[in-house]
């Protein structure tokens, strides 16, 4: 449930705070008051795109904050398959909003805008002004069908998808290796050449960082050279060097190490200074050693380089790519040299792959078609409880021309809304306000079938009127009881049937405007119906109508 709404700096919005309820949250007000910006607001924080427009002038961001209180058990673990884990029952979202970027949290830890929209999916609905447009492309009803029969379908839809990636690309692989046979003893050629070249480089591997740094040490052999001669003159071979000096140190205390703990300490450090101080005079000397370099060595080292360097620029940037390179190409012509019989087995392979994909896709139909007959009855009494008293409503398979990674079928939503009118595809029945109910219809059924508790409605009332208008709030008031409801609404019918009704309306303070909101108590609520139903003068006959008619509503809820 979507507790607690925290809007600052967007658009009218100077900072507002809402406290939602469960049931039916009925917001209204005046057009233009900035009822949209405020269930917009929902939308951004739930990783909704903006432009620095909507920024309120003069703020350098906006935040957008949502609290949800989290108990359904499915939720909670599909929150914790992401890794989120609500505290204490609470799941807070929010979105600081620059301009040029924004940052994205979950319980005060920053996500990428990713994982914001997943944890969205799980915990709300939105159902935006014009969504309803969606229904009247054919290409959205089968994405309907199998989110409503997700759990049956889900595996079905995985292997299929699983045998038409590996179907398609046996069949990228034939296309790539259909060649006459004078291609094929060119490329032969080439490819032999290639591998000979690699092959008698004999690579070793990390060779190359080996090589480069022994070129280094002779390119500076010199440098390097005067530097250890002169290092060790001061550690071992000079007059007064740091060996000698070290030595008469020892001797001098030690003979006073037998008189006390702490001389014998001091004495005991000295020798064990001298001691490194040995070791490193070694291995200094050894690393000057090593510094001595012949003008042949020097030619053989660079030589080397420059045959790996060359096989670089030829192969890959380094020895382990050059080869895995050789080894591709060494498959490559064990393929042409035997090319009839691997055209053979690829075409048995893609015959085999493409069997499977029609076998699974199959499959994944006819379970498609048997969750489509429960979704068809589901949407059906959905219409008629929404005003459509004789409609049918059929979901239609058809088999595409080609496979495809979601299957072979083609789905579309065909209605008849009047008796002896045949069954239509929506696109040529519905009008906007049908298609809106049709919708609602359909978001409640899917509601119950997901476990989403909140779901958001931005005006479904949108041409609709008088009794149709009825049916559309005692339908919402229906999901209010299972489900928490947020929406936006002109009609009075609708808001009648509130369990929290706010009023959004502007203000202006000292010559600023800002979008406000706040709950309205029992009297307000009809004072709010009365200017819906009577506009700008509400007499004494339009505030008795508000009255009666938010008695009518508490009579059909109860």
């Amino acid at each position: 449930m979507l507790q607690n709404l925290h809007v600052k700096n967007l658009a009218l919005i100077d900072e507002i705070e809402v406290e939602f309820g469960d049931g039916l949250n009925i917001l209204t007000g005046e057009t233009g008051a900035g009822k949209s910006i405020i269930l917009g607001s929902v939308n951004l924080a739930l990783g909704g795109r903006y432009s620095k427009d909507i920024l309120r002038q003069g703020a350098d961001y906006g935040l957008v904050e949502l609290t949800f209180f989290v108990e359904n058990e499915a939720q909670v673990r599909k929150l914790k398959e992401l890794d989120i884990y609500p505290e204490e029952g609470m799941v807070l979202l929010s979105r600081r909003l620059m301009t040029g970027r924004s940052v994205s949290r979950i319980n005060g830890e920053t996500v990428q805008i990713g994982l914001l929209k997943e944890v969205a999916q799980i915990l709300i609905d939105i159902h935006g002004q014009h969504e309803h447009q969606s229904l009247l492309y054919k290409k959205n009803h089968l994405g309907i069908v199998d989110a409503f029969g997700r759990e049956k379908v889900a595996e079905a839809k995985k292997k299929v998808r699983e045998a038409y990636r590996e179907y398609k690309a046996c069949e990228k692989e034939l296309r790539e290796n259909l060649s006459d046979e004078a291609q094929r003893a060119k490329e032969l050629s080439f490819l032999k050449f290639e591998v000979e070249e690699i092959r008698e480089a004999d690579l070793k591997a990390g060779e190359d960082e080996d090589l480069e740094a022994l070129y280094r040490r002779m390119l500076n052999s010199k440098e390097i050279a005067e530097g250890v001669a002169e290092a060790y003159i001061y550690t071992s071979e000079g007059n007064d060097n740091a060996s000698e000096s070290l030595s008469r140190a020892i001797h001098a205390i030690s003979g006073i190490a037998k008189y006390d703990d702490r001389a014998s300490g001091l004495y005991d450090q000295l020798v064990e200074i001298d001691s490194l101080l040995n070791d490193f005079n070694r291995e200094l000397s050894a690393y000057g050693s090593e510094c001595e370099f012949s003008q042949e060595e020097f030619r053989e080292t660079e030589n080397r380089l420059n045959g790996i360097n060359h096989l670089k620029t030829k192969y890959g940037d380094t020895i382990k790519k050059i080869l895995e390179y050789a080894a591709k190409q060494e498959n490559r012509i064990q393929i042409l040299e035997d090319y009839d019989r691997y055209m053979e087995e690829l075409k048995e392979r893609s015959a085999a792959w493409e069997a499977k994909v029609k076998k699974q896709g199959e499959l994944l139909s006819s379970l498609r078609k048997k969750q489509a007959k429960v979704l068809e009855k589901a949407i059906e009494e959905g219409l008629r409880d929404l005003n459509f008293e004789n409609v049918q409503f059929q979901i239609q398979f058809s088999q595409t021309k080609d496979y495809t990674a979601e299957g072979m079928d083609e789905v579309e939503f065909i209605i008849s809304l009047n008796p002896g009118q045949p069954l239509k595809p929506l696109t040529n029945v519905a009008s906007g306000g049908e298609l809106s109910r049709i919708m609602l219809a359909i978001k409640s059924v899917m509601a119950k079938r997901d476990e989403i508790e909140t779901l958001i409605f931005d005006e479904i009332d949108v041409g609709i009127s008088g009794r149709t208008a009825q049916k559309v709030s005692e339908k919402m008031a229906v999901i209010g009881r299972g489900h928490q409801v947020i929406c936006i609404t002109h009609l009075a019918q609708i808001a009648a049937m509130a369990d929290h009704h706010f009023l959004i309306e502007k203000a202006t303070h000292g010559g600023d405007t800002k979008t406000e909101i706040r709950k309205l108590n029992e009297q307000e609520s009809v004072t709010e119906l009365a200017r819906i139903l009577g506009g700008a003068k509400i007499t004494d006959t339009v505030r008795k109508s508000a009255v009666e008619m938010k008695e009518l509503a508490k009579q059909s809820l109860s």
